[in-house]
Parts: structure tokens; sequence; C-alpha cells
């Protein structure tokens, strides 16, 4: 009888742990932060373009430059010299921002809640698609639909408004005319911004964590109950920080609002009369005839633009940052 004796066991060599990053760490940790740095300098790059081209205007022009309402070349022959503000224009990017603002946000986030709660699969998944295709619409196809398209239908809307709410100063009409209105132009805009704060908030409400879900459910919450009691505290920065976005580039849009919106170097409160601009806007129509020293002015109006920008973005990132602490 032969006995066999067991093999040996071997015992494995101790794994290494350490928190040296392997190579492939380094090179995606080299790549991300090249392009961030890439993303400051072109930032840093264009901040310093148009300040350099347009700080001669705003040194002559002062504090007047920010609240000035008139645009005017320098005539030498009557003595005239140049006088450019853009006080009116900021009004009116200020004012179709926040007409934007009022029907794309409430539109968004309902928009987004159906697609994430309420929508069957075989409507969600074309929805989806269709939302994400009208976020890279070019603005001026936005600009031609609502010249030839949408205006006539925002006129009328804007008459019967006038008809029955003509006793807010803002819904007055000192004129009867309705056409290329601030309205018209912040109704453009919200139809713009829509997709982008929808797909934001879409993304927000998705990454709910199911186990709250699931709990608000369990305690006999309706759909509705769960949505306010667990969605909204969840992903409000998310839909604030997408609100925000949108309302960037509704501060920003040149060709869209151009073609719907008159431009007048006056600050009106009325906003359905056929009166107001944006500063945008109004550098799309004097590029193209502006002289030396007009160029200028218009350079330090794109200046003040990218600086409310920047200011509207470091908002709604504190936003985000303390809804999210809290």
């Amino acid at each position: 009888m032969t006995i066999v004796a067991p093999d040996k066991k071997v015992t494995p060599a101790p794994r290494v742990i350490t928190t040296e990053p392997r190579f492939t760490d380094k090179v995606f940790r080299a790549v991300v932060t090249g392009g961030g740095m890439i993303s400051l300098v072109l930032l840093g790059l264009i901040a310093y373009f148009l300040i350099f081209n347009g700080f001669e205007a705003i040194r002559n022009a002062g504090l007047g430059f920010l609240t000035g309402f008139e645009w005017e070349d320098a005539i030498p022959e009557i003595g005239q010299d140049a006088r450019y503000g853009i006080g009116a224009m900021l009004f009116g990017t200020i004012v179709t921002g926040i007409i934007a603002m009022l029907f794309a946000v409430p539109i968004s986030v309902g928009t987004a809640l159906f697609l994430s709660y309420y929508a069957p699969e075989w409507l969600k998944k074309p929805m989806v698609i269709v939302v994400d295709v009208m976020a890279a619409i070019p603005s001026i196809v936005y600009g031609l639909w609502g010249f030839f398209v949408f205006m006539p239908h925002a006129e009328y809307w804007a008459k019967l408004i006038h008809k029955y709410l003509d006793f807010i100063p803002i819904f007055d009409m000192p004129a009867k005319v309705f056409t290329r209105s601030p309205f018209v132009a912040g109704l453009v805009l919200a139809i713009m911004i829509t997709p982008i704060i929808t797909a934001i908030s879409r993304e927000v409400f998705a990454q709910t964590p199911p186990e709250r879900i699931q709990a608000a459910y369990a305690l006999g919450a309706t759909k509705w109950a769960m949505i306010k009691a667990v969605v909204f505290p969840y992903g409000r920065g998310g839909v604030v920080g997408g609100a925000m976005l949108g309302l960037g580039r509704a501060l920003g849009e040149t060709v869209a609002v151009y073609t719907v919106l008159n431009l007048v170097y006056d600050i009106r409160i009325e906003i359905l009369l056929s009166a107001g601009g944006n500063v945008a806007s109004m550098i799309v129509n004097k590029f193209g005839e502006a002289d030396f020293v007009e160029l200028q002015a218009l350079m330090a109006a794109g200046f003040v633009l990218f600086v409310v920008t920047l200011i509207v973005n470091f908002i709604a990132n504190f936003i985000i940052n303390k809804t999210a602490r809290e």
C-alpha cells in the first residue's frame, strides 16, 4: 500500500498596497489637467483681447458707458463727439433673459419629470432624442423660425395680454405696435433654452437614489408625494445649475434676438412694445459698418457681456454648492 503525501501548500506573495498612482492614472490626470488649463488659458485670452481693444472706449466714457442710453458716432462737421453707452442694452438683456426664464424653467422641469417618472418607454426614448437634438440646433434656425412662424402667434398672445392686463404698467401700450418686442424675443429665447434645462434636469432626476424612492413608496407616498419629498430636494441643485446655464445662453444670444427684436436705445418697461434690444444683438447689428472708434466701443460692450456671463455662472456655482451642502 502506497501512501501519497499531500501537496505542500504554497502561500502567495502578499500584494503590495500603495497609494502611488499607476501609469494610466498619471496619463489620465495629465490629460484632464491639461484640458482644464487650456480652457482657463483660452478664457483668459478672450478676456484680455476684449479689454485690450475696448479699454480706450471705457476710459473715455467712464461710468457713462454702462449707464448711458446713446450710441452716436462723432460728427466733426458739427462738433459732435462720439457717445457710446450700453445702459439700455443691458436693461434689455436682463428683461429678455427674465422673460425666457419665467417660461422655460417650469416647462423644462415638468418635461424632465414626465420623461423620468411618467412617460412609457415607447415614448420616452424618442422624446429624449428629440430634446437632445433641439439643444444642438443653431440659434440662426431658431431666429428664422421665430420671425417667420412664431412671431404672428406671439403677437396675438401679446394683444390678448394687453387687452385683459393693460392696467399693469409692463403690459400697457403707448403705441399699438406688438411686432418684434421683448415679449416675443423672450419667448424665442425660452424655446431655445428649454431643451438645455430639460436635458440637465432629466439627468439629475435620474440619479435620485432608488432606495429613497422605494422608501417613500413603502411609507405610502403617491408618485407626486415621492417627487416632492425625494426627487426635488435631491435634484434642486442640478436644476438650478441647468437653469443658470440656460440663462447664460439667453444673455449672450445674438442672431435669434436680432431677428425678432427692434433695437431702441431707451429703457422701456412695456415688454409688449416693439422697442428694446440686448448687448449681443447690438454688437451684431453694428459690427459690420463700425469704424475704429466704434469698434473699440463694441469690444468694450463684449467685455461687459463677458463679465455679466461670468457673474451668472459664479452665482450658479454658489447656489449649487450651497444646496449640495444643505
